[in-house]
Parts: C-alpha cells; sequence; structure tokens
C-alpha cells in the first residue's frame, strides 16, 4: 500500500493541489467549472510554523470517524485501506459524528445536495490523487512506506517530509 507524503521544503502554498481537487469531483472535470459549480476541495492547505501545510483524511487505520458513523455509511475499504462514506449500501444521514470524532478536522459538511452528507478525501477514488498530480513542485508525492511501523516509532521521518495518507 502506497503511502502519499509531503515535502514542507517544496510547498509554496500554490494551492493548486486544493484546484485539482476540487476539479476532480466537479460534474465538468476542469478548475473553472468547478469554480462555477462551487465544488469543495477536500484537501486544505493552512499554515504551520509559518509554512504552508495540505491537510486531508489520512486514512487512518482504526478510524474514529466509522466507529462514530451512526448510519454505517462511514467504512473502510479492507482491499485498499480507503475511509468514505461514498459509494456505500447505506446513505449518510448528516448526523457529523464523524466530523467531530476526527481528531485533524478534515471532514466537512456538504450542503450541496438534496441531503447534506459528510465529504473527506476518497483519495480519488483509486486514481492517481488529483492533489499529488497537479503539484508543480512535487511537494505531494507518493512513496512505499520504507520502514515497518516498529521502526517508524523508533525512527523519526525527515523533518520536512511528512506522511499525509496512505493510498492504494
Amino acid at each position: 500500500m502506497k503511502e502519499i507524503y509531503i515535502d514542507h521544503a517544496k510547498c509554496n502554498g500554490c494551492l493548486m493541489c486544493m484546484q485539482a481537487c476540487s476539479a476532480e469531483h466537479s460534474e465538468s472535470q476542469t478548475i473553472p467549472g468547478a469554480l462555477a459549480e462551487k465544488t469543495a476541495s477536500r484537501i486544505f492547505v493552512h499554515t504551520a510554523n509559518g509554512k504552508p501545510t495540505p491537510v486531508m483524511c489520512r486514512h487512518c487505520e482504526e478510524p474514529a470517524c466509522v466507529d462514530a458513523c451512526m448510519s454505517g455509511a462511514m467504512q473502510k475499504d479492507p482491499e485498499t485501506g480507503i475511509v468514505t462514506n461514498e459509494g456505500t449500501e447505506q446513505d449518510c444521514a448528516g448526523c457529523w459524528m464523524c466530523i467531530m470524532s476526527c481528531p485533524y478536522g478534515v471532514i466537512n459538511q456538504d450542503n450541496s445536495g438534496s441531503s447534506p452528507k459528510a465529504m473527506k478525501c476518497d483519495l480519488c477514488k483509486g486514481k492517481e490523487p488529483a492533489c499529488v498530480s497537479a503539484c508543480p513542485n512535487n511537494a505531494l508525492f507518493i512513496a512505499e512506506p520504507t520502514r515497518t511501523k516498529k521502526k517508524q516509532k523508533k525512527q523519526k521521518q525527515p523533518r520536512d517530509i511528512v506522511k499525509i495518507v496512505e493510498a492504494c
């Protein structure tokens, strides 16, 4: 299973990742169309310690949002590890329990449809994530994990490279 990483030294806060995400999830599949359709991004760029930092769902090993989901719509795919409430048998009830339980604050309300639902990164449904493809500085990139989880706890990642989410 590959993971998405960010090289903080390369991120300049251009927001192309956000625009690409909006375009990927819009009807038109274009940035101008996404802007006209007011399609929300599922990745956000915040400033941390004076540096731009892309933030998105981390598709946790034990996702609190899945445990908190009253309707059972939020699920973790056992094969891919993707956590989503889209395309599942149950519908999102719009109770926002997943939003309240997410320790990273990356699940938001989507009020654009006929009924409100939770919205989060879906890793572009198994394709190369649009945020990674669009990054002009290669600050976001996909790589195979180089260490086992036990070793990761003992050995820190280089300071400017941080794992963001797991990908297929």
